[in-house]
């Protein structure tokens, strides 16, 4: 199998980057979910805050890549101003163009929130640490913010595997 330079760049956007993403968020959501100081030991909550950090960190970092090259290296390709390119090939028929009307346009402003929320996320879990096992309100706004994250990056990732459906980047 050949994938052509395009084709690549959206395999390491959507697959790499966001498979990352999504086990970045399981481990980091189960890590905070079981974060309790009746749960763990005084050795075992050190171990579990370490790795929560690296963890929500890691998501944090995935979640900025993915946009960046979303916005700056897929996208781009995307809008082309040509006959084929794949915004042009959705608006040619009006049974395609509210792929690009709705889904495209809201995909690309909704995926900006993913980071920052998964920011936010990772620095309260930087910032308070073992602290977060002590504090039930502190640990539920983590998970908050982090579930925030996936759900905005989900509908993004959804709408853009969609698309490229209906209209791939040549």
């Amino acid at each position: 199998m050949h994938l052509s330079y395009r084709e690549w760049w959206t395999l390491v956007h959507g697959m790499i980057l966001g498979t990352t993403f999504l086990l970045a968020f399981s481990g980091g959501l189960a890590g905070l979910y079981s974060l309790r100081t009746e749960l763990v030991t005084a050795e075992g909550l050190q171990e579990r805050v370490r790795r929560i950090k690296v963890g929500t960190t890691v998501m944090a970092i995935t979640a900025w890549l993915t946009v960046i090259t979303g916005s700056w290296i897929v996208y781009p390709w995307y809008r082309a101003k040509s006959p084929d390119s794949a915004k042009s090939i959705l608006l040619a028929s009006p049974n395609t163009a509210d792929w690009h009307n709705f889904g495209m346009e809201w995909k690309e402003h909704v995926a900006w929130i993913a980071p920052i929320l998964a920011t936010t996320a990772a620095a309260l879990t930087v910032y308070y640490g073992a602290a977060l096992a002590r504090n039930r309100y502190l640990r539920n706004l983590v998970i908050w913010f982090f579930i925030g994250a996936f759900v905005t990056a989900g509908a993004a990732g959804l709408l853009g595997a969609l698309i490229t459906k209906s209209a791939p980047v040549h």
